[in-house]
């Protein structure tokens, strides 16, 4: 799978720009930041032994790779495709290392610093209507790009972009204002879903909350679900674990 079918996969999206939630004309330092958000919620330090979140930071890393190189940048938009035979993505390339040659290193109490100082700021409001144009007030949707959102902070979400509505800013999508009350239950159905059975299976397990409890339980909770990031067990790693993972690569690929 090349390069842009790995972001429609992962994503829901092949554009790259939308990847890291920027605009085509971004300048390279709003590209460098836009990489850096969105990458910090599948940092091995936050999900370690995550298999879909460390193909996506590798992914990323590769996004990156492309639109900061004035020449691969200037083919993607011209013509809609990337080189992946190029030395920029060559396969064997770590993208944990190019990470922390572009940044300083970063430890969990980095992130959690981040996100404490990102929820309930303009950065994030913007982005929620950002996000909220993105997909057309698609709830589903939207809680799962904006960054450091969990099924708690739905009620806060919704009040920003009600917020927004009600100020002429956004428009009112019939998606969200008339959301459908058994998808709201859907959604909250699955996030009680799985807190309960994480905590069955901490339970079951005899776990306890120090680092190695905390992996085994994150190991055997991966072979019981489908591949798509665990908001619950998430905010478990970015509290207890601190080792990072490995990644995968991938082929050519059009836009």
């Amino acid at each position: 799978m090349g390069l842009l079918e790995c972001c429609e996969h992962l994503f829901g999206t092949s554009n790259l720009y939308q990847v890291l939630g920027v605009e085509k004309e971004a300048s390279e330092a709003e590209i460098r930041r836009g990489y850096y958000k969105v990458s910090l919620q599948v940092h091995p330090d936050r999900v370690p032994d995550n298999e879909q979140a460390t193909e996506k930071f590798q992914v990323l890393g590769k996004v990156y790779a492309i639109l900061s190189d004035k020449e691969q940048r200037a083919v993607y938009d011209e013509q809609g495709i990337v080189d992946e035979e190029s030395d920029t993505l060559r396969q064997d390339r770590s993208w944990d290392e190019y990470w922390r040659l572009l940044f300083p290193k970063i430890t969990v109490d980095d992130i959690k610093a981040f996100e404490a100082k990102y929820k309930g700021s303009e950065e994030e409001a913007s982005d929620v209507r950002k996000s909220y144009m993105d997909h057309k007030g698609n709830m589903d949707r939207i809680m799962v790009s904006v960054l450091c959102c969990t099924y708690e902070d739905e009620p806060r979400i919704r009040e920003i972009i009600e917020k927004a509505i009600a100020a002429g800013e956004l428009p009112a999508f019939d998606a969200f204002t008339n959301e459908p009350e058994k998808k709201k239950a859907a959604r909250k159905r699955q996030a009680n879903r799985e807190k309960r059975e994480a905590e069955k299976m901490t339970k079951d397990m005899g776990l306890v909350d120090d680092e190695d409890s905390l992996k085994a339980l994150i190991q055997a909770r991966q072979k019981s679900r489908e591949q798509k990031m665990d908001s619950f067990l998430t905010d478990l790693e970015a509290k207890y674990c601190k080792k990072g993972g490995k990644g995968r690569a991938g082929k050519k690929g059009k836009k």
